[in-house]
């Protein structure tokens, strides 16, 4: 094998928002049934960290463009983190406070991240849910002229997954096979809008959406309601707490609606947290690729559908985040921050610098 050489981009950048997109699909070699062939979309790879770079950047450009967003005002938004994190990145780089809501219960990474990026994080009660977090964003947007970034609603969410997300997947498979895309939903904006461009360009291309299994609220056919500015009012009956951060808020999002109502989807594949967790660590220690709680549980949906899809398919799994931000969460349960007996035994194997053994 020649030694590895690179040759830059071949351009330089005016701004980090201009890094967003363009995310690798990347072969799975080593985990995956011999009849099929799975590839992950890396979206750790967005400056970032996440596929909610897109989004934040999309929402705010929109914004900006019609005149929503005034120079120097302050974006607030709820989220669970990755918005969050994405947003503090874009408004860092534009020149807008930004203001969060989060619920307790998500990871403390989460909330550093975005104070680190210049982000205020206010979080509201564990037991109200993603709901409560909804409604304290809308409350403080009104009561003190904010622009609301609105990604369960707005329709810049699944535009900008149609314009770079759905046009990535189309080139990068252009003339070759692509049998399943596998992806979850938060906002929904994924699915919308790559499943715009799939039903359009690859209709022989099969969209599987993946969802909690505890917090199965498409699987349930019931639609929260919502009011007149397409907001939820009302936590679906169907969600229970799950461990999979950035999936399946407890309403459904009128973004995701649209998926929904126009069958953007053929199939719903449910997965359990511990699935995803055991998953994601096989990604990681099986094949290098680390990512968060959302990437396992979409990658082992992809798994579920391969062990019946037929003999030479091609799947593709969205991989939404990387796995730094859920140090503090059931994923890095069981990894030791000492040296395991097997360690030890390594390190004393050799007479030097031998950790728990007394200098001579």
């Amino acid at each position: 094998m020649a030694p590895r050489t690179t040759s830059g981009r071949g351009r330089c950048y005016d701004s980090i928002v201009e890094t967003v997109g363009d995310t690798p699909v990347i072969r799975i070699n080593r985990i995956t049934p011999p009849h099929v062939t799975a590839y992950v979309k890396v979206e750790a790879f967005n400056p970032a960290g996440s596929v909610k770079d897109r989004l934040a950047l999309g929402i705010i450009e929109a914004a900006e463009r019609d005149g929503r967003l005034k120079p120097g005002q302050t974006v607030v938004e709820a989220t669970s983190g990755n918005t969050g994190i994405g947003l503090a990145m874009v408004c860092a780089a534009k020149g807008y406070p930004l203001v969060v809501t989060m619920a307790e219960s998500f990871s403390v990474e989460r909330r550093r991240l975005m104070r680190f990026l210049g982000a205020r994080v206010v979080l509201t009660p564990r037991a109200q849910k993603g709901f409560g977090m909804y409604v304290k964003a809308k409350e403080l947007a009104e009561a003190n002229g904010w622009f609301l970034a609105s990604q369960f609603e707005t329709p810049a969410n699944a535009d900008i997954h149609e314009a770079t997300t759905g046009r990535e997947i189309i080139a990068d498979f252009a003339g070759a096979r692509l049998d399943y895309f596998v992806t979850g939903y938060g906002t929904g904006g994924t699915i919308t809008g790559v499943g715009r461009v799939l039903r359009r360009e690859r209709p022989d291309t099969k969209i599987i959406l993946t969802e909690p299994a505890n917090a199965a609220l498409v699987s349930s056919g019931y639609v929260n309601t919502r009011n007149e500015a397409h907001q939820a009012t009302e936590s679906h009956p169907a969600f229970e707490p799950h461990p999979i951060q950035g999936w399946t808020p407890d309403y459904i999002p009128f973004v995701l609606q649209e998926a929904l109502d126009g069958k953007y989807y053929d199939r719903i594949v449910t997965i359990s947290g511990a699935e995803g967790i055991a998953w994601s660590k096989r990604l990681a220690a099986e094949e290098g690729i680390f990512c968060g709680i959302s990437a396992g549980a979409t990658f082992g949906a992809a798994m579920k559908v391969a062990e019946t899809a037929p003999e030479g398919s091609v799947l593709l799994a969205m991989l939404p985040d990387t796995g730094e931000r859920y140090l503090s969460t059931p994923l890095f349960e069981g990894i030791a921050e000492d040296m395991t007996g097997e360690e030890l035994a390594i390190s004393r194997s050799t007479p030097s610098a031998r950790m728990g053994v007394d200098a001579p």
